[in-house]
């Protein structure tokens, strides 16, 4: 028995022994993994998940009709937490084939703004209008910043005129098939108020049976929460079918423009890109008044100054008489040198004294040795 129980407990101890290695690594996996099996057992965990991934943004109307005047009740979930969206009521537009003609096609002046939650609802009020074309017409909202989105309601104004939508053509339908960007900088005169003006780059291909030969798109340039401003452009070129084309198109804002714009390009009805542009200020065009507002008074100042001077009463003295002014820190007034006696005809020479009384009398200087009267030429007076 001891023979036999000795060589029983060496194995049972050795295999013990031996699982023990093996044991640990399994559960230390079993205790990271724990957490995962937790939330993938949890109920409608992954479902959540799904719906959050595919969550699209969706419009509700509280009335599908109503007429000019009337007023309705616009809600709406599943767009970007505290996004600035733009509601219009838009004519010739049907969920399907969006607004053709873009915002030309909505009451724009009626238009109201929203921002979203931070679960990505709203819910507002805005009024009934009607737009420039003919239903069938839907409530459109649009994202105005940031990551485009859309989304559309049907809508029907009553007394509104109703007219079919245009046919859709085989043509070649376009897509852009790469980031767009802006290409090009901005020279010295944009800084004193030239207007900026760039190159819309982007890459296009075609989806369609046909070619497409000198497509023309529509370049939109729009600031802030304004309705973009079209302009078409036609670019030269044949894009045939299952091929694609880089396309440049020259884009320039009004003059003294900045701030934040937004370039978005349109073909077929169908907006294709939208791309900010952040413009600077013009700060030569600040200078320029700032300069010109010192220089102006500075001038004004300049010319009263010269008028006062004209138009000032003259001193009433004699010009040979102007008062002579004291000498500054004397108090004495400056000495007026004596005006100088013009020489008079050159004097004859001195006479020679001689003997006697009358030798003593000096010549006067007003006679001349030859004009002074002697003793042997007799004077006129008295002389019979």
């Amino acid at each position: 028995m001891t023979g036999q129980a000795g060589p029983a407990a060496h194995r049972n101890g050795s295999h013990r022994g031996a699982t023990k290695p093996f044991a640990a690594p399994f559960v230390a996996l079993l205790v990271a993994l724990l957490p995962a099996l937790l939330m993938l057992s949890a109920p409608g965990a992954g479902a959540a998940d799904t719906r959050a991934a595919d969550a699209k943004p969706v419009v509700t109307l509280s009335k599908q009709q109503a007429g000019k005047g009337g007023e309705i009740t616009v809600k709406g979930g599943g767009w970007r937490p505290n996004a600035l969206l733009m509601m219009l009521i838009c004519g010739r537009s049907t969920p399907d084939r969006g607004v053709i003609g873009g915002t030309n096609s909505c009451a724009n002046a009626e238009g109201r703004a929203v921002t979203t939650d931070g679960k990505g609802t709203f819910r507002k009020k805005m009024p009934v209008a009607e737009p420039p074309v003919p239903c069938p017409c839907v409530v459109h909202v649009a994202t105005v910043t940031g990551e485009q989105a859309a989304a559309d309601a049907v809508f029907v104004v009553a007394g509104h005129p109703l007219a079919a939508l245009p046919k859709e053509t085989g043509d070649g339908r376009l897509a852009v098939l790469a980031t767009t960007r802006l290409e090009g900088e901005s020279g010295i005169l944009t800084w004193f108020g030239a207007p900026p003006a760039r190159q819309l780059v982007l890459t296009v291909g075609n989806l369609g049976s046909t070619p497409v030969k000198d497509p023309v798109f529509e370049v939109g340039t729009a600031h802030g929460v304004f309705a973009p401003q079209w302009e078409e452009q036609q670019w030269r070129g044949t894009i045939a079918s299952g091929r694609k084309a880089q396309i440049k198109l020259p884009v320039e804002l009004t003059a003294g423009a900045h701030g934040d714009y937004q370039v978005s390009l349109r073909y077929g009805g169908k907006v294709l890109a939208e791309q900010p542009w952040g413009v600077g200020r013009p700060w030569g065009v600040t200078l320029f008044w700032i300069l010109l507002c010192l220089v102006v008074p500075a001038a004004v100042f300049r010319i009263g100054m010269a008028v006062v001077d004209k138009v000032r009463p003259r001193s009433s003295r004699a010009p040979g008489r102007a008062r002579r002014r004291p000498l500054r820190g004397t108090g004495k007034s400056p000495k007026t040198p004596k005006p100088r006696r013009a020489p008079g005809p050159a004097e004859g020479p001195t006479a020679v004294p001689t003997d006697g009384p009358a030798s003593t009398t000096a010549a006067l200087p007003w006679f001349t040795p030859d004009s002074a009267p002697s003793e042997n030429r007799p004077t006129t007076k008295g002389h019979s």
